[in-house]
């Protein structure tokens, strides 16, 4: 059975794909649908939803059109959770790699230093350091790809270490390959798949923390967020419930498709351990 076709078998994959597209789409096209600045006032403020044609979703405490800040918002959210999972992966395949291919000392020392990032709760060193290095869209993005890339370094070296006993791998020892030659192009290469996968999760968990820091008033202030537009209406939640409603469901909707298709992936690439689970 191919790729696609395993991948299609799974319905929930399906489902978390089609959001992830519609998602997609609309921030592609936030320009678009609505060209004016999602910060801008347009309308009367706490305008219910499904009220007025121009503004489907209502309007703020500040009369700003929340679907277009949805739209904008998921330009935002999605290539910070994009962006930061690529910083993570940066950080964490290389000292995945070396810690599993060199053993010893080298792997002792590294596997520690990743465990020290590990003790420190996320959440708080990614406050830290956006607060340190003040709310911007690269200071956030760095924040979350160095709290996050921990995982990936333990989930590449645990890869390395069982391929690095193959028969391929040592016969390119035999022949005199260099270790970095090795490493990129004979053990790297066979890790792909679990790192696809787990890059998938880890966008959704991106997102997620981009969330809770805009949430905190952490966010850049220049660029309208899902996170910043539930913050913004947590105090009018009783009168006023859409504010924060319904860019909450878009960061809950585009979590659940990422962790969905992402679960399709890891059984497409993996048939051997979806059949053990069945």
């Amino acid at each position: 059975m191919s790729f696609l076709k395993r991948f299609a078998s799974n319905r929930g994959a399906v489902v978390g794909l089609i959001i992830l597209l519609v998602v997609i789409v609309f921030a592609l096209l936030a320009p678009s649908l609505f060209p004016q600045s999602p910060w801008r006032t347009v309308g009367r403020p706490f305008l219910a939803p499904f009220v007025m044609e121009r503004f489907p979703l209502g309007t703020d405490t500040l009369g700003r059109n929340i679907a277009a800040g949805l739209v904008h918002g998921a330009r935002v959210s999605l290539m910070i959770g994009v962006v930061s999972t690529l910083v993570a992966l940066l950080i964490g395949v290389p000292l995945g790699a070396v810690a599993g291919y060199a053993g010893g000392f080298v792997d002792d020392a590294l596997m520690r230093f990743t465990e020290f990032f590990q003790t420190i709760p996320s959440f708080a060193l990614a406050i830290v350091m956006v607060a340190i290095l003040q709310p911007q869209l690269g200071s956030i993005v760095l924040a979350i790809g160095v709290v996050s890339w921990p995982p990936v370094a333990r989930l590449v070296r645990g890869e390395v270490l069982s391929l690095k006993t193959r028969e391929y791998v040592q016969a390119a020892v035999t022949i005199g390959q260099s270790t970095p030659r090795i490493i990129f192009s004979q053990v790297l290469p066979n890790t792909i798949a679990p790192i696809i996968v787990m890059g998938s999760l880890m966008i959704g968990s991106a997102i997620l923390l981009e969330s809770s820091l805009s949430f905190l008033g952490l966010g850049d202030p220049n660029l309208m967020s899902w996170g910043y537009m539930v913050g913004a209406g947590r105090t009018r939640l009783i009168d006023a419930w859409w504010i924060s409603f319904f860019p909450g469901l878009a960061i809950f909707l585009t979590v659940l498709a990422l962790n969905l298709a992402g679960e399709g992936l890891n059984d497409a690439l993996n048939p051997r351990l979806a059949r053990g689970r069945e």
